[in-house]
C-alpha cells in the first residue's frame, strides 16, 4: 500500500483488489459490454501522437494504457496504487507485446512522483470518487501535463431522464448486487458498492461544479459527453498556458 492513503483509498484498494484477475471480464459483464466503449471513446480526445508520452492514472489492469499506445503509438505510463492491479496490468500489457511501450507504477494520484509538464497528455478512469479532495487531486493532475495537452476522465454518471434514470436506479438497488454476487462474494461487495458511491459523488459534485474545478486547476475548454443514456460520462479539456 502506498505511503499517506487516506481511509478512502484504502476502503477502494481492499474493495478491488482481490478482483484484479477477474476485473476486465466483470467490468464488461456488469456493465452490459459498456465499458469497453466508454474506455475507447475517452482514449479518442486523447490526440495523441507517437513522439508523446501519456499518462494514465488510477491505470488499474491497464486497459485504457493498452488502448492509447494501440491507438496511437505513444509511450503510456500508468499509475496505480494497488500491487494487485498493477500485477495483473503488467501480465496483460505483456500479453499485448506492449512492454516496451506502457510502463506501469505504483503512485498516488494526489501526490504524483513527476515533474511539472512531464507529459503530453493524461488520463483518469473511475479516480475522483475514490480521493478526500477532488480539487487538490485536479491541480495535482493538471500540473503534470504540458500546456495545450489533454486531460481527459471517465466516470460513471447517473442518468437524468426519467426512464433511464428508474432503469439505472433498479439495476444499482437490486440487479447488481445480485449478479454480482454470481459472480463472487467480492463482485457481490461492489455491486452493493457502487450505487451510492456514484450517487453520492455527483451529489457532492454536480457536473457544473466539476468543471468549474477543471477550470480551478487550470484545465480550459472542458467538454463532457454523456454515454449510453448517462450510465457513463467522459470529460476532457487542455492544459492551459
Amino acid at each position: 500500500m502506498v505511503a499517506g492513503s487516506s481511509e478512502r483509498n484504502r476502503a477502494a484498494q481492499e474493495l478491488f483488489a482481490p478482483l484484479a484477475e477477474t476485473y476486465d471480464r466483470y467490468a464488461r459483464l456488469l456493465s452490459f459490454g459498456q465499458d469497453p466503449r466508454w474506455r475507447s471513446f475517452l482514449v479518442s480526445r486523447v490526440e495523441a501522437r507517437p513522439v508523446h508520452v501519456v499518462l494514465d492514472v488510477a491505470t488499474g489492469t491497464a486497459a485504457v494504457a493498452i488502448e492509447l499506445a494501440r491507438r496511437y503509438g505513444c509511450r503510456v505510463v500508468g499509475v496505480d496504487q494497488s500491487a494487485e492491479m498493477l500485477a495483473e496490468g503488467r501480465r496483460r500489457v505483456d500479453a499485448a507485446g506492449l512492454t516496451s511501450a506502457v510502463e506501469l507504477r505504483d503512485a498516488r494520484a494526489e501526490t504524483l512522483p513527476f515533474e511539472d509538464a512531464a507529459f503530453d497528455g493524461l488520463t483518469f478512469t473511475y479516480l475522483l470518487r475514490y480521493v478526500d479532495d477532488p480539487s487538490a487531486t485536479m491541480r495535482e493532475l493538471a500540473r503534470v501535463v504540458r500546456p495545450g495537452g489533454v486531460v481527459a476522465m471517465l466516470e460513471f454518471f447517473e442518468p437524468q431522464a426519467a426512464v433511464p434514470h428508474i432503469a439505472w436506479e433498479i439495476y444499482v438497488r437490486a440487479g447488481l448486487p445480485v449478479l454480482g454476487r454470481l459472480a463472487s462474494p467480492g463482485w457481490g461487495e461492489v455491486g452493493r458498492f457502487l450505487g451510492p458511491s456514484i450517487r453520492d459523488f455527483w451529489e457532492t459534485t454536480p457536473p457544473d461544479r466539476l468543471r468549474e474545478v477543471w477550470n480551478d486547476a487550470g484545465i480550459r475548454d472542458v467538454q463532457a459527453r454523456l454515454l449510453s443514456l448517462g450510465g457513463g460520462i467522459v470529460m476532457w479539456g487542455r492544459r492551459g498556458d
